[in-house]
């Protein structure tokens, strides 16, 4: 990837992270003894325990910057270690379809937030538009996938109340602790760090947090080949490369962007559980799939001329330490 690439490539770099998460739950459906803290813990504790051992001399040489700010760091790493584990535990409890949709849905307007407090940003009225269309068609998904029952252990096959508004609740916290470390990790490259060393540090300490909660709840990962392999896959596929594509793009695109364009995973999320689950979807979860196809298109289009007086369009962010690197010093729902 080049160094100098802009907003756009950026943008390219988070639909295709979005791509790698969306097959999350269909790789999942393959180990269905594997409980949901397991499940996490395995693709974000190993996922990012690879970032940092891919990006050591990269960690080594931002120490400085990394220590310094400290604070950012260890709020990133704490989203790290919290949102797999409130994310996979929604699904389970409110069923895939809901905690998909409240944990991806509710992060767009929880990074939108944390960049206006802390970073004092402004939204545009396109993002706005693109986050309505984006939400609304995850919406759309939910109602889909609910009409037709669900999919999952959730609410929707047990019948509890107390277990929906658990997933809900925990959705909710998913989605807030994924914009946390997003946005600590955005705040680390502003301030100079290079992207692999701050998205090594981050997710790195996070993954050591998680080590507790895979040796006391991973036991079922080595029962069978299948189960080691989904596990394997999760942790390499979609946390471990996804999220190397996605600090790319962070040092590109604003947090609120990202996470809106982001939502891209529960539409690919659905594709996947036709084409490969044989599950149907309705019409109304196929238009849905469209709005969110038109809200990567508001998101992503080329933006128009300024004029003069204008404020000039957002410069994209340098980034010294992305050139291709040999070993043995190599480049994360």
């Amino acid at each position: 990837m080049n160094r100098r690439a802009g907003p756009g490539t950026g943008a390219a770099a988070v639909l295709v992270a979005s791509v790698l998460w969306g097959t999350t739950g269909t790789a999942a459906t393959f180990a269905p003894d594997v409980g949901p803290l397991a499940i996490g813990s395995a693709a974000m504790g190993v996922g990012g325990l690879l970032q940092a051992l891919m990006a050591g001399r990269g960690i080594v040489r931002e120490r400085p910057r990394l220590r310094a700010q400290w604070p950012t760091v260890l709020a990133g790493a704490a989203g790290v270690a919290l949102y797999p584990l409130a994310f996979y535990t929604s699904m389970h409890l409110a069923g895939v379809a809901v905690g998909t949709v409240v944990s991806l849905g509710s992060a767009p307007p929880a990074s939108a937030l944390i960049e206006r407090i802390a970073d004092g940003r402004r939204l545009s009225r396109r993002w706005a538009a693109g986050a309505a269309l984006g939400l609304a068609g995850t919406v759309l998904l939910c109602a889909a996938e609910a009409a037709q029952g669900g999919s999952g252990t959730g609410a929707g096959s047990s019948g509890s109340a107390g277990r929906t508004v658990a997933g809900v609740a925990l959705g909710l916290v998913a989605g807030l602790t994924y914009a946390v470390y997003a946005w600590a990790a955005h705040r680390l490259i502003t301030c100079g760090t290079a992207s692999r060393a701050a998205m090594g540090a981050v997710f790195g300490l996070g993954g050591l947090l998680l080590v507790p909660v895979l040796l006391l709840t991973g036991a079922p990962l080595v029962a069978s080949w299948g189960n080691a392999g989904v596990g394997l896959y999760m942790a390499l596929v979609p946390m471990f490369t996804g999220y190397v594509l996605f600090g790319f793009g962070l040092a590109r695109i604003p947090v609120s962007t990202a996470t809106t364009l982001s939502l891209l995973e529960p539409a690919v999320a659905a594709v996947f559980a036709v084409a490969v689950v044989g599950e149907h979807l309705p019409p109304l979860g196929w238009l849905g799939i469209a709005l969110v196809i038109a809200c990567l298109a508001v998101l992503t289009a080329p933006a128009r001329r300024r004029k003069a007086t204008g404020t000039p369009p957002q410069q994209p962010l340098p980034e010294p330490d992305l050139a291709p690197v040999t070993a043995p010093a190599p480049p994360s729902r």
